[in-house]
């Protein structure tokens, strides 16, 4: 199970690198299907490890890395291809964070010690990451289906269809950008409070 466990979050790491090409050769449906599969395995190896007490410092640094790559691959892929502010903006601004983070951890790790997730009634982090994942997912479906839909073919009911997804995408992108500045003052916090144990 340990090995299964492993896979999925080596199958994540693979399927960020993998998104790239098939956006840049226009491969929309797979996009979009590997990403899903990829958000899914998220979910499931967490669940595994956790039930079969599998966790493992190794699964967990791959874990960590195959989500950061998922998300922060997938997004800049889609900032290039969506060249307007209000999509740049709040992507350039969640991968800044995952920068800031990722130093916060590398400073407590030259300290031997650890960062972990900051105590709350809920974890904002985590709600940043599935906030992340479905507004990648509908953007990346709104790329599949404009892909096979002709002017022909549109009907008022698609283009309706259409814009909804795009303004869900767009506002789900906001709503992930607050989601990882409130997660990233939770982090700052708790980085603080283990600041002051270090002499």
């Amino acid at each position: 199970m340990k090995f299964f466990v492993n896979f999925l979050s080596a199958f994540r790491i693979a399927a960020a690198f993998a998104i790239i090409p098939t956006l840049m050769f226009g491969l929309y449906w797979t996009s979009f299907i590997l990403f899903i599969l990829a958000a899914v395995s998220d979910w499931f190896d967490g669940f595994l490890a956790r039930k079969y007490n599998v966790c493992t410092k190794l699964g967990g640094v791959m874990d960590h890395i195959g989500d950061k790559l998922l998300v922060v691959n997938t997004f800049l892929m889609l900032m290039v291809m969506i060249p307007v502010w209000f999509i740049v903006v709040p992507v350039i601004l969640m991968v800044a964070r995952e920068l800031y983070i990722s130093g916060l951890r590398e400073f407590m790790g030259t300290q031997k010690m650890e960062m972990p997730v900051p105590k709350a009634r809920f974890s904002m982090g985590k709600i940043k990451t599935t906030l992340q994942m479905i507004t990648i997912s509908v953007f990346l479906l709104l790329f599949a289906l404009s892909a096979i839909v002709t002017p022909e073919a549109t009907s008022n009911t698609i283009t309706v269809s259409l814009n909804v997804l795009s303004q869900i995408g767009i506002w789900g992108t906001w709503l992930a950008l607050v989601a990882s500045v409130w997660s990233a003052t939770q982090y700052t916090f708790t980085f603080a409070e283990k600041l002051k144990k270090i002499k």
